[in-house]
C-alpha cells in the first residue's frame, strides 16, 4: 500500500469536517520531508492525533526531525521513569554558554516533550495521572535547571549572596496551584513565589548587593528566560502575583519576612493557595524549613470551620466574575467545574488538616480518598466526584491541546465542538455534552450540599425573632414572649442571662468576624435549647460554654455550620454539666459532636489501639510535648464518647466501665512505649542476661478500680511498677550506661511525668503508687523477687485485699506472667479465718469512720454501711478466706464475676450473691450519673433502703 493510500484510509477514520486540515498538514510534511517513512498503522494514529491537535500537527510539520526522533526513540510508546526529565534536560544543557542559548534549548526541549505528552494523551497511551505528573515534572526540570545556570552566572557577575556568618544563600522557588500539586494542566501558567533564607549581602563580586536585591534580579532573569516569547516560542508563562502583598511587594522575600507576612497579614484565600505549595526549584533543604515555618498558617491545630464561610465567599466572587464575563461554559470555573471539586477537598483540608495529617497532601484525588477513609464523604460522593474530576480534567486537556492555549471554555463553533467530542471518545457534540452536563450537575449538587449555609436558612425562618432577642431589638416584654414561645420557663431570667452575655466582656472583645459568628450562632442556640428538656438550666450551661470558646471564633463557626453538632451539644449539656465543663475546658472536643454514628458508639480496645497508633504516627518522635498533648486529646475525645453514650443510655453501666478501663490500658501501653524509647535513646536497653537485652523487663500492675475493670469518670490510677529478676545487678547497653535499677526507676518516673503533668491539654491521669511494697517509703520500682518476698512475709492483710483486684495491664509478658504467679501464690495461701475476718472488719470500720460523708438524711454510696465498700470488702474477704480451696476465685479481679465464683463455690448463697451484684451495679450506676451531674456521691437516705438493708444483713451474716 502506498503512503497516499495509507493516509487516505487513515483520514476516512476521522470525522469528515476534520479531514481537510489533516490532509493539508500531511501534504506539507510530505513535501518538506519526502524521506520520512511512516508505517501504515502509525498513520492512522497520526491522523487521529493531528485531527485533535493543531499544535501537535504544526510542530511535526515545522520540525520533522523532532517527529522522527520521537518515533525512533520509542518515546511516544513509553512512560518516562521518575527523574527522566531532569536527567535528559541536564544532558541537553550540559554545554550551554549563555542566557540566550539557555532560552533556545529550553524552548526546544519543552516543545518536544509537550508534543509527546499531548500525543500520548490523545492516542490513549496515558491516563490523567501520567499526563499531569509528566507536565509537572517537565516544568520542575525546566525551572530548576534554568535557575541553576542563572544562579551560577549571577554569582559570577554580582558575587555570592551570604548571610551574616558568611554562609552562601540560594533561592527557594515555591510552585503554587496545580504545579505545586503536581497536577499541572497542558497550557497552564506556573505560579511561583521566590524566597531566600536570610538577609545579608553578596561577596566577591564586582560590587556588593543586598541578598534581597540579588534574588530579585535573579527572579526577574528566571521569569524572562521562561516566559519571554521568541521565535522558538516560550517555556512556561510565569505568574508571581501570589507572593505576599502581590504585585506591590518585592519579588523575593527572606524566610523571616515570609513568616511574618503570613502570621500577621495572611488571608483565608492565601491559606487555600498554600495548601498546594511545593518547593519546585532551588535549595530543597532550605525550602523544607520554609514549608515547616509556614505550615501552622495553613493547617490550624484546631478544627477550623470558619474556612467554610471564607470559601463560600471566594466561590461567590468567582461566580460573579464568571457571570460578568459570560464564562458559564467554563469547565474550570463554571458551576460544577473543576474548581468546585477542588473547593470541596480543600475545605476539609483547611478545616481538619491540622488535626489529621493524612489530609496534608496536595493532589485532590488523594484528598478525596482520605475523606472517604475518614467517612466524611460517603463512598458514592467520592466515586462521583472522582469520576467527574477525571472527565473534566481530560476535557480541559483536550481543549488546550488543540492549540496549546490556556483556555477552559467549551468551543462555540460546530467543528470545534465536534473535535472536542471526538477527542473525548464521542461521535457527536450532543452525546458528549449530555455526559459533560451530567458530570457538572453532580459536582455542583455535591458542592452545594457541602457548602450549604444552615444559618441562612434559619435567618429566613426565624418566626419567633430569636435574632431580635439576642440583638436586643425587642423590648423585654416582646423578648420574653418570644422566649416563652420558644419553650423557656423563667423568661425574664433567661432574657437577663442572654443580654448579660451580649453586654459582657467576652462578646465585646471579639473581633468583627467573631461577633458576626456569635450573631449567627446565638439565635440558633436559643431555638435548639428551647426545644429540649429543662431549657432554662441547659441554656445556663451553654452560655458559659459559648463565652469560654468565643475567643476562638472557629469553634463558633463549627456550631453555626453544623446543625447536627449543635443539636448534640444541646442534648449532652442538657444531660450533664460534667460534659459541658469538659467541653469548656477542652473545646477541641467539639469536633467529636459532628458524627452521632461514632459519638454514641465508643470504640473497643482493638479499635482504640489502632486509632491511637495512627494518631501518634503523625507526631514527631522527638516532640515530647506534642506526644503528651496527643495522648490527652485522645483520652478526652474517647471519654466524651463514653459519657455521651452513657447519658443517652446507649450502653449499660458495666460496658461504661469496660470502655473507660480499656481506654486507660491503651493509654498506659502507649505511655510505656514513649517512656521506654526516651530512656533507651539515652542509656540503651537493660541487660537481662549475658549479652542479652531485655524485652523490656518491666511491667505496670493495676490495682483498685483499674485493676478491677471498674474505672469511672475522673478515676485515679492505682499502679505498681515491677522489673524482672534477670535484670538485677546489671547495666544497660548504651553510650551512657546506668544500673538497670536506675534505668527502671527513671522509666517509672517518666511514665508518671507523662501521665500526671498538667499541660495546656490538661492531665492524662492522676497517679497513685502508694500500694507498692512499703508504700510511699519504698522503692518506686520493685524487682519480682523482692515483691514476692514482701507479699509473703511483710504485707498487711489490707495489702492482700488490694492484691485481689490487681492485674498486669502493660509491659513485658514474662514479667506479667511472673506477677500473676506470685499473686495466685499469695492469695491462695490458707489463712486463719476468724483472724482474717476481724482484720478485714476493723479495716472497714476505720475507713468508714474516716471517709463516710452521709448521715441521718444522706446515704454515702461508697462509704456508708450497706454501700459499695461493704460489698468490695466482703468479696475480698471471700477470696482470701477460700481461694486455697477454690482456685477459680483467683481467675478474675472484678467484683461481679468474683461474686458469681463465690456462689459457685458454695461460699455465698446464690440469692445473696445475685443481690450483692445487683446492689453493686445500682450503686455504681448512680455514682456515674452523679459524676456526670457534678454532684457528690450522696443520695437521699431512703433512696436505696431495701437494697442497703439486704447488704447490711449479708455483711452481718458473713463478717460478724
Amino acid at each position: 500500500m502506498t503512503p497516499e493510500q495509507s493516509i487516505s484510509d487513515a483520514l476516512r477514520a476521522i470525522p469528515q469536517p476534520l479531514q481537510e486540515r489533516v490532509q493539508r498538514q500531511w501534504q506539507s510534511l510530505s513535501e518538506s520531508s519526502p524521506e520520512l517513512a511512516l508505517a501504515p498503522e502509525f498513520l492512522a494514529e497520526l491522523a487521529r492525533v493531528w485531527a485533535c491537535s493543531e499544535f501537535v500537527a504544526d510542530a511535526c510539520v515545522r520540525y520533522p526531525d523532532m517527529l522522527q526522533d520521537l518515533l525512533g526513540s520509542g518515546d511516544l510508546r513509553r512512560s518516562y521513569p521518575r527523574g527522566h526529565y531532569r536527567a535528559r534536560l541536564s544532558a541537553v544543557l550540559a554545554d550551554v554558554a549563555d542566557e540566550m542559548q539557555l532560552g533556545v534549548l529550553l524552548r526546544r526541549f519543552r516543545r518536544r516533550e509537550m508534543v509527546r505528552i499531548a500525543w500520548r494523551d490523545l492516542a490513549g497511551y496515558s491516563e490523567l495521572n501520567e499526563v499531569v505528573t509528566d507536565l509537572s515534572a517537565l516544568a520542575d526540570a525546566c525551572i530548576d535547571l534554568a535557575l541553576d545556570h542563572l544562579y551560577r552566572w549571577h554569582c559570577l557577575q554580582w558575587g555570592t549572596p551570604c548571610n551574616a556568618d558568611g554562609v552562601p544563600q540560594r533561592l527557594v522557588v515555591l510552585g503554587m496551584g496545580k504545579l505545586g500539586a503536581q497536577e499541572l494542566n497542558f497550557s497552564s501558567d506556573v505560579d511561583l513565589i521566590y524566597a531566600y533564607p536570610e538577609d545579608g549581602e553578596t561577596r566577591d563580586g564586582r560590587r556588593s548587593l543586598s541578598n534581597q536585591e540579588f534574588f530579585i534580579r535573579l527572579g526577574q532573569r528566571l521569569g524572562n528566560v521562561l516566559s519571554s516569547i521568541t521565535a522558538e516560542g516560550y517555556v512556561f508563562r510565569v505568574d508571581t502575583r501570589l507572593r505576599p502583598f502581590g504585585e506591590s511587594s518585592a519579588l523575593a522575600l527572606s524566610f523571616d519576612a515570609m513568616e511574618d507576612y503570613y502570621q500577621v497579614h495572611g488571608r483565608e484565600w492565601e491559606r487555600y493557595a498554600m495548601i498546594k505549595a511545593r518547593v519546585v526549584a532551588g535549595d530543597q533543604e532550605a525550602g523544607a524549613e520554609l514549608m515547616a515555618m509556614l505550615k501552622p498558617f495553613v493547617y490550624r491545630r484546631y478544627v477550623d470551620y470558619g474556612a467554610f464561610q471564607s470559601l463560600r465567599e471566594m466561590k461567590a466572587m468567582i461566580g460573579r466574575e464568571v457571570q460578568r464575563k459570560g464564562m458559564e461554559d467554563n469547565v474550570k470555573l463554571g458551576a460544577g467545574g473543576i474548581r468546585e471539586v477542588e473547593f470541596i477537598g480543600q475545605a476539609f483540608q483547611l478545616i481538619r488538616g491540622g488535626r489529621e495529617p493524612t489530609l496534608q497532601v496536595r493532589r485532590i484525588l488523594t484528598v478525596l480518598e482520605a475523606l472517604r477513609g475518614f467517612g466524611w464523604l460517603p463512598d458514592f460522593v467520592v466515586d462521583e466526584l472522582t469520576e467527574s474530576y477525571i472527565f473534566l480534567r481530560n476535557t480541559e486537556h483536550r481543549i488546550q491541546e488543540y492549540q496549546d492555549r490556556q483556555t477552559h471554555a467549551l468551543p462555540e463553533d460546530e467543528t470545534g465542538r465536534l473535535r472536542l467530542a471526538w477527542s473525548m471518545g464521542y461521535d457527536s457534540w450532543a452525546a458528549f455534552e449530555t455526559v459533560l452536563r451530567d458530570h457538572m450537575r453532580r459536582v455542583h449538587e455535591h458542592f452545594e450540599q457541602v457548602f450549604a449555609a444552615p444559618q441562612t436558612e434559619h435567618a429566613e425562618s426565624d418566626s419567633l425573632d430569636l435574632t431580635g432577642v439576642w440583638q436586643g431589638n425587642l423590648d423585654q416584654e416582646q423578648a420574653c414572649q418570644a422566649l416563652a414561645q420558644a419553650g423557656y420557663g423563667d423568661t425574664a431570667e433567661v432574657y437577663r442571662l442572654v443580654q448579660q452575655v451580649r453586654q459582657g466582656r467576652a462578646f465585646l472583645s471579639l473581633s468583627a468576624q467573631g461577633r458576626t459568628r456569635m450573631n449567627q450562632l446565638m439565635p440558633l442556640l436559643l431555638g435548639a435549647v428551647g426545644q429540649g428538656e429543662q431549657p432554662d438550666i441547659t441554656l445556663g450551661r451553654l452560655l458559659h460554654l459559648v463565652e469560654t470558646i468565643a475567643r476562638r471564633s472557629s469553634y463558633l463557626a463549627l456550631l453555626v455550620e453544623n446543625p447536627m453538632a449543635l443539636s448534640q451539644l444541646v442534648r449532652l449539656c442538657g444531660a450533664s454539666p460534667w460534659i459541658a465543663s469538659q467541653l469548656a475546658h477542652y473545646p477541641l472536643l467539639l469536633d467529636e459532636l459532628l458524627d452521632p454514628r461514632t459519638l454514641y458508639v465508643p470504640p473497643r480496645r482493638k479499635e482504640l489501639s489502632n486509632e491511637l497508633r495512627q494518631r501518634m504516627m503523625y507526631v514527631a518522635p522527638d516532640d515530647q510535648e506534642a506526644q503528651m498533648d496527643a495522648l490527652r486529646h485522645f483520652k478526652q475525645a474517647n471519654t466524651l464518647r463514653v459519657a455521651a453514650a452513657d447519658v443517652m443510655e446507649a450502653v449499660p453501666l458495666m460496658v461504661v466501665s469496660d470502655h473507660l478501663t480499656e481506654l486507660a490500658e491503651v493509654l498506659l501501653d502507649e505511655t510505656l512505649t514513649l517512656a521506654w524509647r526516651h530512656l533507651v535513646a539515652r542509656h540503651g536497653r537493660p541487660a537481662c542476661g549475658e549479652g542479652r537485652a531485655c524485652d523490656t523487663g518491666f511491667a505496670i500492675i493495676a490495682y483498685g478500680k483499674l485493676g478491677g475493670i471498674e474505672l469511672g469518670y475522673g478515676s485515679d490510677l492505682d499502679i505498681v511498677f515491677l522489673h524482672s529478676n534477670e535484670s538485677e545487678g546489671r547495666q544497660t547497653f548504651g553510650d551512657k550506661p546506668v544500673e538497670n535499677a536506675v534505668f527502671y526507676a527513671r522509666l517509672a518516673q517518666r511514665i508518671i511525668h507523662i501521665l500526671g503533668t498538667r499541660t495546656p491539654a490538661g492531665v492524662l491521669y492522676e497517679v497513685d503508687t502508694r500500694l507498692r511494697p512499703s508504700g510511699a517509703s519504698g522503692l518506686l520500682v520493685s524487682g519480682l523477687a523482692a515483691f514476692a518476698t514482701y507479699q509473703a512475709s511483710e504485707a498487711w492483710t489490707w495489702e492482700h485485699q488490694a492484691l485481689v483486684r490487681a492485674r498486669g495491664v502493660a509491659g513485658d509478658p514474662a514479667v506479667l506472667e511472673s506477677f500473676e504467679a506470685i499473686r495466685r501464690q499469695i492469695l491462695g495461701r490458707p489463712r486463719e479465718r476468724e483472724k482474717l475476718r476481724q482484720e478485714v472488719r476493723e479495716m472497714r470500720e476505720r475507713m468508714r469512720s474516716q471517709l463516710a460523708k452521709g448521715g441521718a438524711d444522706k446515704f454515702d454510696l461508697k462509704q456508708d454501711a450497706g454501700g459499695i465498700a461493704d460489698i468490695e470488702f466482703m468479696v475480698q474477704y471471700g477470696v482470701l478466706a477460700w481461694a486455697h480451696e477454690h482456685p477459680a476465685l483467683l481467675d478474675f479481679t472484678d467484683n461481679i464475676r468474683l461474686l458469681e465464683r463465690l456462689a459457685q463455690a458454695g461460699r455465698l448463697p446464690p440469692a445473696d450473691a445475685a443481690l450483692l451484684a445487683d446492689a453493686y451495679r445500682a450503686y455504681r450506676a448512680q455514682v456515674h450519673r452523679l459524676t456526670l451531674l457534678e454532684q457528690p456521691t450522696l443520695v437521699e437516705s431512703g433512696e436505696f433502703d431495701a437494697l442497703r438493708a439486704q447488704v447490711i444483713r449479708i455483711w452481718r451474716e458473713l463478717m460478724e
